[in-house]
């Protein structure tokens, strides 16, 4: 899949919507990509998985997939089964990124987190504290979508598609200043 395809794919499946939206980051943007409509077709995810396993060095190959929830856990999982490797996935519990489940890294793992939408990167650089944690080395970073902007991690990232959309400070936000009511999409709701 190229770059047009894969924004096709995201654009006939309505998983790019347009509107007023606060972020998971507390930004606010006119635009939100909501990669759970993509994802609602496991043929399509099959194919966004095996175009990201493709599109990752050699170097990056991992011994373990992780994800944080909840919208990283089915790309993650599929890009798992496309590397034919372990995954697991990580949760808030009381606001704090976590492992549960019984799930564990070995300290000797090569890890890849999968997310599906990167805007400021802090649910993953989150992830990567928990891999470090754990004594493993977190082998890259894969996502569907790339936002843009300054991210909260360093490792190797490997997006599908960068997708330049604005977003600001909620005190600049232009629609919040004619009272434009607002969504907040996101895993994690902000008030």
């Amino acid at each position: 899949m190229n770059d047009k395809e894969i924004l096709d794919v995201l654009t006939d499946s309505g998983a790019i919507r347009t509107g007023h939206f606060q972020l998971t980051s507390g930004l606010h943007s006119d635009t939100y990509v909501q990669c759970a409509r993509v994802l609602e077709y496991p043929a399509l995810t099959t194919d966004l998985a095996q175009e990201m396993v493709a599109r990752l060095p050699e170097d990056v190959r991992p011994d373990l997939v992780i994800a944080p929830a909840v919208g990283g856990i089915i790309i993650g999982f599929a890009v798992a089964q496309a590397l034919n490797t372990r995954f697991i996935f990580s949760e808030r519990q009381e606001g704090t990124m976590v492992l549960r489940r019984a799930f564990h890294i070995p300290a000797d793992a090569r890890v890849l987190i999968v997310e599906d939408v990167v805007t400021t990167g802090g649910s993953v650089q989150e992830v990567v504290d928990i891999v470090e944690a754990a004594g493993a080395t977190v082998a890259g970073v894969a996502s569907i979508i790339d936002r843009g902007g300054d991210r909260a991690f360093d490792d190797d990232y490997f997006p599908l598609l960068a997708m330049k959309v604005e977003s600001w400070d909620p005190a600049d936000c232009v629609q919040c200043a004619e009272g434009t009511p607002i969504d907040s999409p996101g895993s994690r709701r902000l008030s």
